[in-house]
């Protein structure tokens, strides 16, 4: 995924592997994390890098591809929240001495996803590095590259609470990411309020209404091509297809082999498996803790 530079301004996307867990899915496949998508976006001296994962070696990776661009980083934008888009920012911030950006929405999720690290994420994986919270929020949520206006935008609930996305008029990009999906099971587990997934479909509108040509997904298919368009309707219909599905399958087991039946070739079944036992946990345990809940369908 790299764009053509219009107005000396650019970006290309670097696409993570996260390492599998021990164990197996209920279909015998591994327990694989989705692919996480980084985003940089360079000019001709200074680059911007989005959401640099959470895997030290990972991160090493990404470190090692972005410093062949042979531009400045200055910033590194966090999009939301969950610890597996920016708990190895500080590694990439420290090697290029660059600065972490985020909205005070995201900066609170960030916050809340360090307070889950001992029940959940360090359960996981037992190499995540040290994520102190050290994103600063920019002023009307807008900084610059090169003379180029980059703006965060808030958009609302997308598989989180207070998402947001990067809006790069120039290029007619947003890099969005996981309020957009492309070609990877999506993850429902948050949405267990009593709105459901409504509040996720606002959240695609606002970003379709800010008409971009390209988006840039947090968890993507290696082969999807980034046409916005495409994009948006893919994430409305995985929705649709959840919504139903959660209606007529009674167990997560039902809704995972569902959802797999409709998308065999999509990335991610983990985050689908754990999306499912969030919902469904929670569906048959009602007074239970719902928080414990959530981590323990990742498990």
């Amino acid at each position: 995924m790299n764009s053509t530079p219009r107005e000396g301004l650019a970006y290309e996307v670097f696409v993570s592997e996260a390492p599998a867990q021990p164990g197996a899915l209920p279909n015998g496949e591994p327990r694989s994390f989705s692919p996480i998508a980084s985003t940089l976006i360079f000019g001709e001296e200074n680059a911007v890098l989005s959401d640099p994962g959470f895997n030290p070696s990972a991160a090493r990776d990404l470190g090692d591809w972005v410093a062949g661009k042979r531009r400045r980083l200055t910033d590194i934008y966090i999009t939301h929240g969950h610890g597996d888009h920016w708990f190895a920012a500080q590694l990439l911030a420290d090697r290029f001495g660059a600065r972490i950006v985020a909205s005070a929405g995201v900066i609170r999720q960030m916050h809340a996803s360090v307070a889950a690290r001992p029940f959940l994420w360090d359960k996981m994986y037992d190499d995540i590095p040290p994520s102190a919270v050290t994103a600063v929020t920019v002023p009307d949520n807008r900084f610059a590259l090169e003379g180029h206006e980059l703006r965060i935008v808030d958009v609302g609930h997308g598989d989180s609470d207070d998402s947001s996305v990067l809006h790069v008029p120039d290029l007619g990009l947003v890099v969005a990411g996981d309020v957009i999906y492309n070609g990877a099971h999506q993850y429902v587990g948050d949405a267990l309020g009593p709105d459901g997934l409504a509040p996720w479909r606002a959240a695609i509108d606002n970003v379709e209404a800010l008409a971009p040509r390209t988006i840039v997904s947090g968890h993507l298919n290696r082969l999807g091509d980034d046409d916005a368009g495409r994009q948006i309707a893919a994430t409305r219909r995985y929705l649709d297809e959840a919504e139903a599905a959660l209606k007529t399958e009674t167990t997560a087991l039902g809704y995972f082999n569902h959802m797999i039946e409709l998308h065999p070739d999509y990335a991610g079944q983990l985050i689908l498996w754990a999306g499912a036992g969030a919902q469904y946990g929670v569906r048959e345990h009602p007074a239970a803790n719902r928080a414990q809940i959530v981590a323990s369908a990742w498990l």
